[in-house]
């Protein structure tokens, strides 16, 4: 059986109130939850101090607290995982009390799905800001970035998760990319 398959069943397992098959998923999934989280914090400023496994087990307890969500599968999980890790970054960024916007910010780039930061905490709001506004108006374009870009999952995987096919994912991530520079930039 492969490993994708056991944590779907382990999750849909979960799903159902087997709280055994999270203690046999978590030690299956924590090593993509270290990779995910070690993407994240490469972008953050040297002396940051909250660490990639503090990430990971801040993630872990929400997501273990998180009883509402329906699993559907493997996708499924490490995207709301993404998207939990993000949320926790956003919210220490803006928990040490930097400026949303203007001021002392520098224009970020986004090219090719990796982005530059040079005040992380404060791009990391500043970018943040921007997927919200872009969800706001096409909220499968904010997912696609959130999927591709904070995920790290691959075109396929992310087609997978939407229910789309690979060819809208990449239609829609060219899109939101323009649409994040140039918001980005005002």
């Amino acid at each position: 059986m492969s490993s994708a398959h056991n944590v779907t069943q382990l999750l849909l397992r979960w799903n159902n109130g087997d709280d055994a098959a999270l203690e046999r998923l978590m030690p299956l999934v924590y090593e993509e939850l270290r990779r995910l989280a070690k993407r994240y914090m490469v972008r953050e400023r040297l002396n940051h101090t909250l660490q990639t496994t503090a990430l990971v087990n801040e993630a872990y307890l929400r997501l273990i607290d998180a009883k509402h969500v329906r699993w559907q599968n493997r996708a499924h999980f490490f995207a709301i995982s993404a998207q939990l890790m993000r949320r926790i970054l956003v919210d220490f960024a803006r928990s040490r009390n930097y400026q949303k916007r203007g001021g002392e910010l520098r224009q970020v780039s986004f090219d090719d799905g990796l982005i530059v930061l040079d005040t992380p905490d404060r791009d990391l709001v500043a970018l943040d800001e921007a997927l919200r506004e872009l969800t706001a108006v096409d909220e499968r374009k904010g997912r696609v970035v959130e999927l591709r870009f904070f995920g790290g999952m691959s075109v396929e995987e992310t087609a997978e998760v939407l229910g789309v096919s690979p060819d809208t994912v990449m239609r829609d991530w060219k899109f939101a990319k323009v649409w994040l520079l140039r918001e980005m930039s005002r």
